[in-house]
């Protein structure tokens, strides 16, 4: 049990990416709080897309009496800085591991989301297809179009559940 000054105990990978998350947001001149980088150790650690209310359960004191406007500040300071996703269809939260294993921290923060869903057990695949950001932007310049941000969703069925092991 912890008291209401200790953290929630993540593993240490996670340790390691919200340390990385912290230098980042250093460098560029914003602040990881003590609740931004708790949110964030929650979305790291969920094993599937983590939604707004779920999030705000799963904080432990002294967040944890927290109210949904903080918990959307906290998440919505992660997506200004790239370090989270929306997942649209799910309306709930994946962090951006690519972005902070690589430390991009000069690096476009909005750079183009490509999830695979699964619909059958919820699973999100985050790619980095650089050929399938191309072809967005080409297309999208093809028509004078000037995206700022793009998030690519496909529906489907995971590897796992579309050929499920024999039983």
């Amino acid at each position: 049990m912890t008291d209401a000054h200790t953290p929630p105990a993540f593993s240490p990978q996670t340790l390691r990416l919200l340390d990385c998350a912290e230098a980042l947001c250093t460098r560029r001149g914003t602040r990881l709080t003590s609740l931004r980088r708790t949110v964030l150790g929650l979305v790291i650690e969920s094993p599937r897309p983590a939604g707004a209310y779920d999030l705000l359960h799963r904080l432990d004191p002294p967040h944890g009496q927290a109210a949904p406007p903080t918990i959307y500040r906290a998440l919505d300071f992660l997506l200004a800085e790239g370090l989270i996703h929306r997942v649209e269809r799910l309306s709930a939260y994946v962090a951006c591991i690519h972005h902070l294993q690589h430390d991009h921290a000069h690096a476009e923060i909005g750079h183009t989301a490509q999830f695979l869903i699964c619909r059958a057990c919820g699973s999100v695949i985050e790619l980095h297809d650089t050929a399938l950001q191309s072809a967005l932007a080409q297309a999208a310049a093809a028509t004078g179009f000037n995206p700022e941000a793009a998030t690519i969703e496909a529906l489907g069925l995971c590897a796992g559940c579309a050929h499920p092991a024999a039983g």
